[in-house]
């Protein structure tokens, strides 16, 4: 019989692992930047450099200088589509020819959801104000059926992480605005995919990993806020992740059978730094211009560390990328806004290293948005945004029970056509 050996279990552990943190979101990798129904709706193009609740999520001076209450609440309802295909995946199972891994093309494996978000602040006085933010930074659900050809890189993952972010900034006399906040994280994670038995006329085997965490990290912001225009740049911290559960390994037959087995788990990994600069300009009192570019230190999330028994790393090999918007607003009225935006999101996946877990591409945002001002004291905002991602290839080659007898790999050979998504936001913003 084949033990179960450390490497084995290592190799194990990493792909439940990468399910977690590699499968595709929003924006480019796995951040969800939907934070603002009124980002939202000009495409996330002057979030830096704005005033308001609304904007501290990215930039913590953006309350600075605040007389009296401001709260903002905001829910975005996200619709991915997506198929994923086989081009002729391989699987290579010991002493065996290689053979097709067979299984049904995937359709729209990433689930539709409803990201919330929150904000409230108040001035103290003296241009100080402090502020709470709380969203939902990395929060998705992908299922692909237990008969897709993906099913050995993942079947199903759930990652929710809470950000609650305590803020504090002050205006100077000379227009600036200073800001800092402390960026506290929980992170739960389940999911699962299919284990290949030594004979493909047996049932695949399953693995399940759960996790959770706490960790902490930081944002730094300022602006300089003139009559007719603001600029604005910010700096969130990169954040390590650390998750503390189990691994279940069940359904292995034959020699794997000595594989079953129930394993406390923890994993290591860095979600990436974000480096935002913006501005906005006032063309006159009805049109307001938007821009924003934003560097994402993606090449944090290099690998995934693997803790005690198993004391070995992953490696992932993302790249740094950049993200680039526009938008305006227009008031029509006193009492309507409406405003609009395009957003080009490059992704951190290397062409090379793309696989089912993260069939992530180049996209393109497309934004409108409105705001009714209902009373002196609350906002009503919506906003609608159609994302085009590029077709791609998934083509990364994985491998089970790596460095023992039963070694199988999988020769990856497939594609995510069509992938589009519709975003559909509401929100509210009252002060008080």
């Amino acid at each position: 019989m084949f033990q179960c050996a450390p490497r084995a279990l290592s190799v194990i552990l990493a792909s439940a692992a990468l399910t977690v943190l590699a499968s595709p979101a929003l924006a480019a990798g796995f951040y969800i930047q939907e934070q603002s129904t009124k980002a939202t709706g000009r495409a996330n193009s002057g979030e830096v450099a704005d005033q308001g609740v609304e904007s501290l999520w990215w930039n913590p001076a953006a309350i600075g200088g605040l007389e009296g209450g401001d709260a903002a609440i905001s829910a975005t309802a996200i619709r991915p589509r997506a198929n994923v295909v086989d081009n002729g995946t391989l699987i290579v199972r010991p002493g065996q020819k290689p053979a097709l891994v067979g299984g049904d093309a995937t359709r729209n494996p990433i689930d539709n959801g409803v990201v919330p978000a929150g904000a409230i602040a108040h001035g103290l006085g003296h241009g100080l104000a402090v502020g709470l933010a709380i969203s939902a930074p990395y929060n998705f659900t992908t299922s692909y059926p237990a008969t897709s050809w993906a099913r050995y890189s993942t079947l199903t993952t759930r990652l929710r992480t809470i950000d609650i972010q305590p803020s504090v900034a002050v205006q100077l006399a000379n227009r600036i605005n200073l800001g800092a906040a402390l960026n506290v994280e929980h992170t739960t994670a389940n999911l699962g995919n299919a284990l290949p038995n030594l004979l493909a006329a047996l049932p695949d085997g399953q693995q399940q990993l759960s996790g959770k965490g706490w960790d902490v990290g930081y944002t730094l912001g300022a602006q300089y806020v003139a009559p007719r225009f603001s600029l604005g740049v910010s700096y969130k911290s990169a954040i390590t992740h650390h998750l503390d559960g189990q691994l279940v390994i069940s359904g292995l037959l034959g020699p794997l059978a000595a594989k079953n087995a129930t394993i406390a788990a923890n994993a290591r990994f860095t979600t990436p730094w974000q480096l935002g600069f913006g501005g906005r300009v006032k063309l006159n009192d009805a049109i307001t211009l938007n821009g924003q570019v934003v560097r994402f230190g993606w090449a944090k999330f290099d690998a995934i560390r693997l803790g005690s028994p198993l004391n070995t790393a992953i490696p992932e090999n993302y790249r740094n990328t950049w993200s680039y918007a526009g938008g305006v607003d227009v008031a029509l009225s006193p009492r309507w806004t409406v405003r609009g935006g395009v957003q080009r999101d490059l992704a951190p996946v290397r062409d090379t290293d793309r696989d089912a877990r993260v069939p992530d591409s180049d996209r393109w945002t497309f934004a409108v948005g409105a705001t009714h001002q209902l009373t002196k004291a609350i906002q009503i905002n919506a906003a609608a945004n159609y994302l085009t991602l590029s077709e791609a290839a998934i083509n990364r080659t994985t491998a089970a029970y790596v460095g023992t007898p039963a070694q199988t790999p999988v020769l990856v050979n497939g594609t995510v056509r069509s992938p589009s998504v519709l975003i559909a936001s509401l929100g509210a913003r009252i002060r008080f």
